[in-house]
């Protein structure tokens, strides 16, 4: 063998040797994108947070999109059928994603990001659509509890769900458990690259575990009889449980729901001898009875929640995190004014 030829052969050798992560960096590199769907905006982001350049990501529902009405269309069947991870929040949330799997013949593996977070269970009156006039600020956290079953059905709207409260990600504690299932899963299915998607979810959680330290920081010195809001639907009952903040809804679980006069009535009685400190309008949902009782009330608006959709790409609650830190300041704004 030519002498160039040999040193050149023991110089890569020896770097192989002295370097092995950097060569294997640069193979896991080469692989194509891991080629994932999630459910809708919210997982999507994270999936984004998490899997970065390594993964070809196709969100189903959309930012201001809305899970509750979403009918899948055949770009959506296709995009399934060729994805080799979906991501889904589970917990009776995405009722039109069994039969899209059933139809695109999805073979891949199913990541459940909402798998061990503590389930809120859903009232009485929430489950049977009555008085949609029900806080949640009070009730236990429950973090002992585990996901289990979802007993009967009942129908709010046209969004089926068992006893259960999907919103999970609505706790930024949950969000940590959500970040950690999407990592595991993404290294399961794409192990060259399981390095990779950990070290990302790890700094992930640190930012939340920093946010949700500083929203509890600035309700410190809030009296609980002031955290009391009124918002369009029932989507915040674990953001009330962890940061005791009283959300009375106009509607119950769905975006569709309509409440009956006497429900807005009962609703405008208890605003009046309580200290509600704003009401909110929350993202694709009509503002029209919000807006009504704002009057009826004489209560300020309080601006625009954000539950289970993101933002735009240019709004600052495009993000995960950045919807969070919006939520949170514009509930604490209202709430020491």
């Amino acid at each position: 063998m030519p002498r160039r030829r040999v040193l050149g052969t023991l110089a890569g050798a020896t770097l192989a040797a002295v370097m092995p992560g950097a060569f294997a960096a640069r193979s896991a590199a080469a692989i194509a994108p891991l080629n994932v769907v999630a459910s809708f905006s919210i997982l999507g982001d994270m999936v984004r947070e998490i899997g970065g350049e390594r993964v070809a990501l196709t969100t189903l529902v959309g930012a201001n999109g809305d899970v509750h009405s979403f009918e899948p269309s055949p770009r959506d069947t296709k995009a399934l059928s060729e994805a080799a991870v979906l991501v889904l929040n589970g917990l009776d949330f995405e009722t039109w994603l069994p039969r899209l799997v059933q139809s695109s013949g999805f073979k891949g593996r199913q990541i459940l990001a909402s798998k061990g977070v503590a389930v809120r269970r859903l009232s009485a009156d929430e489950l049977g659509g009555g008085d949609h006039g029900d806080d949640h600020g009070d009730e236990p956290e429950g973090h002992g509890k585990k996901q289990h079953g979802h007993g009967d059905a009942h129908a709010h709207g046209d969004h089926s769900v068992g006893d259960i409260d999907p919103h999970a990600w609505q706790d930024l504690r949950n969000g940590m458990i959500y970040a950690q299932n999407i990592a595991d899963g993404l290294a399961r299915a794409d192990p060259p690259r399981a390095s990779y998607y950990k070290m990302r979810a790890k700094l992930y959680i640190e930012k939340m575990t920093k946010l949700d330290a500083e929203i509890r920081v600035a309700l410190a010195d809030i009296p609980a009889n002031r955290r009391i809001v009124i918002t369009s639907h029932d989507a915040f009952g674990y953001f009330a449980q962890a940061y005791g903040i009283r959300f009375i809804s106009v509607a119950g679980l769905s975006s569709e729901a309509e409440p009956s006069a006497k429900d807005l009535a009962a609703i405008v009685d208890r605003a009046k001898k309580e200290h509600v400190a704003g009401v909110f309008i929350e993202s694709g949902t009509s503002s029209r009875l919000v807006k009504q009782l704002a009057r009826e009330t004489g209560i300020r608006m309080g601006g625009t929640l954000y539950s289970d959709a993101l933002a735009s790409a240019d709004a600052p609650a495009a993000s995960y995190l950045g919807m969070f830190s919006w939520n949170a300041g514009r509930l604490i704004y209202v709430l020491t004014r």
